[in-house]
């Protein structure tokens, strides 16, 4: 306020903001504790229904979760940590937890972290590397060991493990299963603020610091794929099997239906998986109506002509809808790739527009709320359960091995 005389004009908005400044420091007494943070489950890190069952909220990287990290013996503990912490951070808890447990009081070598695949790849991870958590494959886990221990990891026995029979899914009509699908992909979908898109393209992979709901999408659409192949595989019998196809086929359509094109994608492209598409015997007992169907798809989602079909089927849809994300990243990197966001020292106006207008569709897309009838049964929580939590073999050479064991030969 002091120097109020020296803008005259102003005088009248400076006294208006000062007392607007009083009036809300009145309002928050100095002994107001701080709220208290919600820790959070990790998405596929825990598999309890009834965290399951809940509405997705967004993550952010201050968010506190808790994470299961495992020894070289496959045992484990659980640690509380924020989405964004280092791995250095992350080792210093998991000491910090054995030592508190008495398990080890000291380590004359220092813990590396180490990502174990269910294919039994593993990669060491850098202290200083970041948000670890949400980049992880759908069957990888955190392992906590000393350096020379790392070869020596393998992956958790119930990951490798194959028990072949009816599932779920013989149970539940297809039409509950997409509903339920579609559901769930919009509560993620809806998670994803708009930045993450371009915090994605912008940084390098190991510099995103505020992508984990969409890194989380990325990974529940890979996830949906291999859930196709591992449903399929581990059905032995040959009638089934057929079934089980058709039943793949209505969920994608019904999806369509829903313009849940990111669910769409997934079935179709985990029916176009190598070791299921290969299964002659089974694809020539599906009905023919359901194969003409299924080509139309697989026309739908080719990549020629950078998606010209697919495009032109979204163009015509109306919001609320829920889009191939891994594509909108396609055309978000091909701007940024393809243009310098700094031009002789000035910024690059239209590279930074055509992002923008990205973004606004992205906006558009999720500018309705989505209306699905689902019942609150119990037979129908029970399939919601089951969709938010696929069971899935992610391990390609195991997914060709069930296949050989169902059809020797393709020819």
């Amino acid at each position: 306020m002091k120097d109020a005389s020296l803008y005259p004009e102003l005088e009248a908005e400076i006294l208006r903001l000062h007392q607007l400044v009083e009036t809300v420091e009145l309002k928050v007494p100095e002994e107001t504790p701080p709220p208290s943070k919600q820790v959070k489950p990790l998405f596929r890190h825990f598999r309890r229904i009834d965290s399951c069952l809940q509405t997705r909220v967004a993550f952010r990287g201050s968010d506190e979760i808790f994470c299961r990290v495992y020894m070289p013996d496959h045992s484990y503990v659980t640690i509380r940590s924020r989405l964004s912490a280092s791995v250095q951070d992350i080792l210093t808890a998991v000491t910090e937890k054995l030592q508190y447990s008495e398990e080890q009081s000291a380590r004359e070598e220092a813990l590396a972290l180490v990502v174990v695949a269910s294919s039994g790849e593993k990669a060491a991870l850098q202290p200083s590397e970041e948000c670890v958590f949400t980049t992880l494959g759908i069957n990888s886990h955190l392992f906590a060991c000393t350096k020379d221990a790392i070869e020596s990891l393998v992956p958790l026995p119930e990951e490798i493990q194959v028990s072949p029979g009816d599932t779920e899914i013989h149970r539940v009509e297809a039409e509950e299963i997409a509903n339920h699908m579609t559901a769930f992909h919009w509560e993620l979908f809806r998670c994803i603020h708009e930045l993450e898109f371009v915090d994605y393209v912008f940084h390098g992979e190991r510099g995103r610091r505020e992508t984990a709901n969409l890194e989380l999408l990325l990974q529940r659409c890979s996830e949906v794929q291999h859930w196709v192949a591992t449903e399929v595989l581990l059905c032995e019998s040959l009638g089934k099997r057929a079934h089980l196809l058709k039943k793949f086929i209505k969920i994608a359509a019904i999806c369509k239906q829903n313009q849940d094109m990111l669910s769409f994608y997934a079935v179709v492209m985990g029916l176009d998986n190598a070791a299921v598409s290969r299964l002659r015997l089974t694809w020539e007992k599906l009905p023919g109506k359901f194969k003409n169907l299924f080509r139309k798809f697989e026309t739908l989602t080719d990549p020629c002509r950078n998606h010209k079909t697919y495009r032109e089927v979204l163009s015509k849809m109306n919001p609320p809808l829920i889009p191939f994300v891994p594509l909108i990243l396609k055309d978000l990197t091909f701007v940024h790739e393809g243009s310098k966001t700094l031009l002789d020292g000035l910024v690059n106006v239209e590279k930074l527009h055509s992002i923008a207008e990205k973004v606004r569709t992205i906006r558009k897309y999720r500018s309705r709320p989505l209306c699905l009838d689902l019942e609150a049964s119990p037979s129908q929580l029970q399939t919601k359960a089951y969709v938010r939590q696929f069971q899935v073999i992610d391990n390609q050479n195991l997914l060709f091995e069930l296949s050989y064991k169902l059809e020797a030969s393709s020819q």
